[in-house]
């Protein structure tokens, strides 16, 4: 009786997202165990994703599912006490300290170059493109590659420092198009093997470095700095030192672009299974930590191209996967979870919930005025 009476709530709850408990659109919910509302109702998201993982419902069109949901009030008919915990425990712990920072480069980047190479664009660049005027993923992530350098006005010469460069797309790409020198940092062995094959013969320099060591390593400024996709490992407790540190390895007459996804915190399912440690940074969050170091000169939000990029990264990922599969290092498991993942941030996105932000910043404010470049 008390889980006939759970069921019937989380059927009032999803009818005023639209969505109809094993109903006949592909954006519906098909429930195969219905231990999944008690699971939902104690765990919240986490329980959602854990009972997707372990195959106790489905759903054909999982982006728009999400969508659905994130543009209802059903989060606050069903309490997420896990979420609550989470953010609780962020006041508190610092997940990512030097210590605990490196989990996520061992637990989610190293997880096989060949999983990356077969979802992302042939540059590897695991961030949302700029789908203005782009006919393809490949196209996008060129086009945004080549915003950012337009952003910081790159010249020939320049030095320019990468923060979390990933598999040294970044680098590759201005010191080819721009005739700049890069060094890049990253806490993924995988990624520096990568880069360092794929950037041999260009003036770039990639190293096993984390962003907290910068000033010890490096005693002469950069012309700029460039920071794609890093900054929601670096946590609330470390904003400001983030800035502060970025701010000793900078030119006083330089730039830095901090390209970030931007939301609400953490997601007990995404920190537990995707990104541990991971935090979305608040609008208030990141302006508080440039109170002492930067001056913003523009805030670019094109977070609606995330969600198609995910699902260009989704498709890909369908494609490859009976060739993944064979690689005997991916569980079918694994597969829901990555799909879930992919999908579910699409959804974040599409709804708005989530957001993708380009932020230009300069020490002492550009002395002429900061031109916008989009």
């Amino acid at each position: 009786m008390r889980m006939h009476r759970i069921k019937k709530h989380f059927e009032r709850e999803l009818a005023k997202s639209g969505i109809t408990i094993n109903g006949p659109q592909p954006y519906d919910i098909q429930v195969h165990d219905e231990r999944l509302y008690m699971r939902v109702l104690l765990h919240g998201t986490l329980g959602l994703g854990e009972a997707y993982m372990d195959g106790w419902w489905d759903c054909k069109d999982l982006a728009t599912f999400f969508t659905k949901l994130l543009r209802s009030d059903i989060a606050k008919a069903v309490p997420n006490f896990t979420a609550h915990f989470l953010a609780f425990s962020q006041k508190i712990i610092n997940a990512q300290d030097k210590r605990r920072a490196k989990r996520v480069g061992e637990l989610h980047y190293d997880l096989g170059n060949e999983l990356y190479e077969s979802m992302l664009d042939p540059r590897l660049v695991y961030t949302c493109g700029y789908w203005r005027n782009a006919k393809n993923l490949q196209e996008a992530q060129e086009h945004k590659l080549r915003l950012i350098c337009e952003k910081l006005y790159l010249r020939p010469g320049q030095k320019i420092l990468d923060v979390g460069c990933g598999w040294g797309s970044f680098a590759k790409y201005a010191a080819e198009n721009y005739g700049v020198s890069v060094v890049g940092i990253t806490i993924s062995k995988e990624q520096l093997a990568y880069g360092k094959k794929h950037c041999e013969g260009l003036p770039v320099d990639l190293r096993f470095l984390d962003y907290r060591d910068l000033p010890k390593e490096f005693s002469e400024p950069f012309d700029h700095v460039v920071s794609i996709g890093m900054f929601e490992h670096v946590g609330p407790k470390n904003y400001s030192l983030y800035m502060e540190t970025i701010r000793k390895v900078l030119k006083p007459n330089g730039l830095f672009l901090l390209h970030t996804i931007g939301g609400n915190g953490a997601d007990p399912w995404i920190e537990k299974y995707i990104f541990p440690g991971g935090v979305l940074p608040r609008i208030e969050e990141i302006t508080a930590s440039l109170a002492k170091t930067f001056i913003m000169e523009d805030w670019h939000n094109f977070g609606t191209d995330y969600d198609r990029t995910l699902c260009a990264w989704h498709d890909n990922f369908i494609a490859a996967w009976p060739t993944l599969l064979k690689t005997k290092k991916y569980s079918e498991k694994f597969y829901r979870m990555w799909r879930y993942y992919l999908l579910c941030c699409a959804g974040a996105f599409r709804a708005r919930n989530t957001q993708l932000w380009q932020i230009v910043l300069s020490p002492h404010g550009v002395s002429d005025g900061y031109r916008r470049i989009s």
